[in-house]
């Protein structure tokens, strides 16, 4: 496959998995001459990767190369590629911080190697040893993703100016991260905290940071930077927005999750933060009592549904996600970004708002 500018997702998408998979196949012969104990690791790793997975992060980086007028090139790719590794070692720490049984339809991590610790009839607790492999199995992905960047073959100088955005990006994902955490364990409800939770666990580092990744591998000026921000912001939020209408309202075998999978973990999110502030007494109640119960059934599921969508808090989101991507959009009219840049731009605003990618 030849690496060059293009402004087909789908070709995009394929050149990105590419080099992906040597990457990963490289990675796992080394941890298969550590010795035979690791392909488990190795194949977890290998699968959760390349099975799936909408490389939103790259494909952000990407288009944050062609905004620039960058030439691309296999080198590129890898470098931007690299911050799939990032996403992988946040889903998989997040489903251990949440409990989550699934991923993508198939066992999250840690209940996979809960299940190879039974199958085996190894030693000690079952949960214990799928958490603590989940936990390795996540930061080594981290580690992978610097390894694959700093070996991508992309110049010196290009590095030195594209470290600071991947620092940041990690910081800020880890403290997005923590607030999530910090925000469930406090018990109540507030959509301006909510939404700072939106803007820096997934936001910042699935659109704004890629973009600026991209931007920083280009050598883009401040100004198109700035732009990039305007951009990548509310979009960034418009993003985890819908992602919350689809932790509760979500279809299983689009989402990987089952139903109502936000609702049992007690998410605070900006959607049930709404809910909780237009909801009347009865409604209040039902909520408080019932979201956060890791036993809800698909009847008590469909009935907080109701509620939510009661309240107008369902309707209030997608009018949220609606006026955000539209101001994302307003930012493309920068002369900076390249016409290939904003067609891409455009289409992903409306790819990933709508998750349809």
């Amino acid at each position: 496959m030849s690496f060059s500018a293009t402004s087909d997702i789908k070709v995009i998408r394929a050149e990105i998995n590419q080099v992906l998979a040597e990457f990963i196949k490289r990675e796992n012969k080394y941890l298969a001459k550590i010795g035979p104990e690791l392909d488990p690791v190795g194949i977890a790793l290998e699968k959760f990767l390349l099975d799936s997975g909408k490389r939103l992060r790259p494909l952000f980086a990407y288009v944050g190369l062609i905004g620039a007028s960058a030439q691309l090139n296999k080198e590129l790719v890898s470098a931007i590629a690299s911050l799939e590794l990032i996403h992988v070692c946040a889903l998989v720490h997040d489903d251990v911080m949440d409990a989550s049984d699934t991923r993508r339809g198939a066992p999250s991590i840690h209940k996979s190697f809960e299940k190879m610790h039974v199958d085996n009839n190894l030693v000690g607790s079952s949960a214990q040893f799928g958490v603590a492999s989940a936990i390795l199995i996540g930061d080594l992905a981290l580690i992978w993703s610097a390894q694959m960047l700093h070996n991508s073959g992309i110049s010196s100088q290009d590095l030195i100016r594209a470290l600071p955005i991947y620092d940041e990006m990690r910081v800020e994902l880890m403290a997005g991260q923590y607030l999530d955490v910090y925000e469930q364990s406090l018990g109540t409800q507030s959509i301006e905290r909510s939404l700072k939770v939106a803007r820096y666990k997934s936001g910042k580092y699935t659109i704004e940071r890629p973009l600026h990744f991209g931007g920083a591998l280009a050598g883009a000026s401040s100004e198109l930077m700035h732009a990039y921000s305007n951009y990548g912001l509310p979009l960034g939020e418009a993003f985890q927005l819908r992602d919350d209408l689809l932790g509760v309202f979500g279809d299983p075998s689009e989402t990987g999750k089952p139903a109502g999978d936000d609702l049992r973990e007690g998410k605070r999110t900006a959607l049930l933060a709404v809910a909780q502030e237009r909801a009347n007494s009865v409604q209040s109640a039902e909520l408080k009592k019932q979201i956060g119960d890791p036993n809800l059934t698909p009847s008590m599921i469909s009935d907080l549904q109701q509620i939510i969508t009661d309240t107008g808090a369902t309707s209030h989101i997608e009018m949220m996600i609606e006026e955000l991507t539209s101001t994302s959009l307003t930012a493309l009219k920068h002369d900076g970004i390249s016409p290939d840049g904003k067609q891409l731009l455009t289409e992903l605003a409306i790819l990933a708002t709508n998750r349809k990618i």
